[in-house]
């Protein structure tokens, strides 16, 4: 790789909070950002905001959902830009409700946008790391894929899972110097977050240890290091932010 060449980094989901901070964390540490997103109206918004604020960062349009625009995302952005190196699969939605009501649609929206795109992304920039000898892929799971949670049998059931691909998926590429790795969030002081009752959030907060929510700064600090070339020797991992949270 050409030293003035940066490291081409797609995070899926990247308009939310979550994924807004890793877009700005990977940026300021020299990677060349591309951020996944489904609504240009709030996709044209979101970019102006970042540019503002300092952030050049590359926008593709891609369904997560489906396999095929997966395909001709990652191709539009190899032949604009280059080949994938770190692939963040952040995109994630929720459909709570308790399993005994929970509909057929709510399971599969769920799983679709939570699982079935790690697949539908990571399928398609697998082989160029592997060809290259170096990539990076990191799925953003849930404290509620480790410990479960009321009402998410869905969420909790995608997250899990997520893991549960980081771990073979490590163990097949480990030789090819790619990296899988898993992050578990706890509550994080995101919009959606923000927007809960103050009483419950409260509630919430009252159960982590550490006495507040996380920073969205935080998550996106871990996203970052285990994109670079210092965190070769990490693989197949599940790094939990949760507070204390939840402990295992």
């Amino acid at each position: 790789m050409d030293a003035n060449q940066k490291r081409v980094a797609l995070v899926t989901g990247a308009t939310g909070g979550l994924g807004t901070a890793m877009c700005q964390k990977l940026y300021e540490d020299g990677f060349r950002v591309v951020a996944n997103y489904r609504n240009a109206e709030k996709a044209e918004k979101w970019k102006e905001e970042q540019k503002v604020l300092g952030f050049e960062i590359d926008m593709v349009e891609g369904d997560v959902c489906n396999f095929e625009s997966c395909q001709k995302m990652i191709a539009e952005i190899k032949e604009k830009i280059g080949v994938i190196d770190i692939l963040v699969n952040n995109a994630g939605i929720t459909r709570d409700k308790p399993f005994h009501k929970m509909s057929k649609e709510d399971w599969d929206a769920v799983i679709s946008t939570n699982l079935d795109s790690v697949f539908n992304c990571t399928r398609h920039v697998i082989e160029d790391m592997r060809e290259q000898s170096f990539g990076r892929v990191i799925n953003i799971s849930s404290v509620n894929g480790q410990r479960g949670q009321y009402g998410q049998a869905n969420y909790s059931a995608a997250k899990a899972g997520m893991h549960g691909f980081t771990k073979t998926l490590a163990m097949e590429v480990a030789q090819k110097g790619v990296t899988v790795n898993t992050i578990s969030p706890g509550y994080i002081a995101t919009d959606m977050v923000m927007a809960v009752r103050e009483d419950i959030r409260q509630k919430i907060i009252q159960q982590i240890p550490l006495g507040r929510l996380g920073g969205t700064e935080e998550i996106a600090y871990l996203v970052s290091f285990l994109a670079s070339e210092k965190a070769s020797f990490i693989t197949g991992a599940n790094y939990a932010i949760n507070g204390g949270q939840h402990v295992s």
